[in-house]
């Protein structure tokens, strides 16, 4: 589904991706670990079009989008749920929903919507409020709902345990458990390395801006080298 090939990404002259090839298939979840400042994060920003790759290329479903824009690439069929949240504050519940689903037309808008809080129910209850008064747990769960309004055919999740306590760490993995279920297609990027291999099939190593290890996820879990720098053990 999504081919990314020797991707370089740059910031100001300053080349923080180096040449990083992955591969993700539909229906898989492939989770992306390493040490903050290891080119995960610029990853997943160049293939939604949020930074430009300075090199290599990125296309999904046979169709090269190096080039294209942001929106382009929504509509395309991937969307983004980013580091931070980054909900509309003042804008309720509901309107940030309806946002994730800007660029679609189709009839179905309100049907998705309804499942959306049904699937949330914390925003059904809160649908009225300002996104920016929610807790950060529910402001997760909102911009994961609003990716998912856009119904994309890959989800690119960028730090979602980030800043959450345990327990609404653990509610967020089930919710990703479930979108997984639900036959989205899914691209991780997370710190908590442990629970990101416990719900991948597959992983990549990131290391400096490079890939230094990758395979199922079961077999990083286990080799002594992640157990040790990233596991805990």
């Amino acid at each position: 589904m999504l081919s990314v090939r020797d991707l370089k990404v740059s910031y100001g002259g300053i080349e923080v991706v180096h040449g990083v090839s992955l591969d993700v298939a539909a229906g898989e979840c492939v989770a992306l670990i390493g040490a903050n400042g290891a080119g995960k994060s610029s990853t997943l920003k160049a293939i939604c079009g949020l930074v430009p790759a300075s090199g290599g290329s990125i296309s999904f479903e046979g169709n090269d989008i190096t080039r294209a824009s942001g929106h382009a690439i929504v509509r395309a069929g991937i969307t983004m749920c980013p580091e931070g949240r980054q909900v509309f504050p003042q804008m309720s519940v509901i309107q940030n929903l309806r946002m994730g689903a800007y660029t679609r037309t189709d009839p179905e808008q309100e049907a998705d919507l309804s499942r959306m809080m049904d699937m949330f129910p914390i925003l059904r209850e809160r649908q009225s409020q300002a996104a920016g008064k929610l807790s950060g747990g529910e402001q997760e769960m909102l911009a994961i709902a609003r990716a998912l309004m856009a119904r994309p055919r890959i989800c690119l999740f960028d730090e979602p345990s980030l800043g959450l306590a345990p327990k609404i760490v653990a509610s967020v993995f089930e919710t990703l458990a479930r979108i997984k279920a639900m036959g989205v297609t899914i691209l991780l990027v997370e710190q908590n390395s442990m629970m990101a291999l416990n719900l991948a099939d597959r992983a990549y190593l990131f290391e400096a801006g490079r890939i230094v290890m990758e395979g199922a996820a079961g077999t990083l879990r286990n080799h002594p080298d992640v157990m040790r720098a990233y596991l805990g053990h």
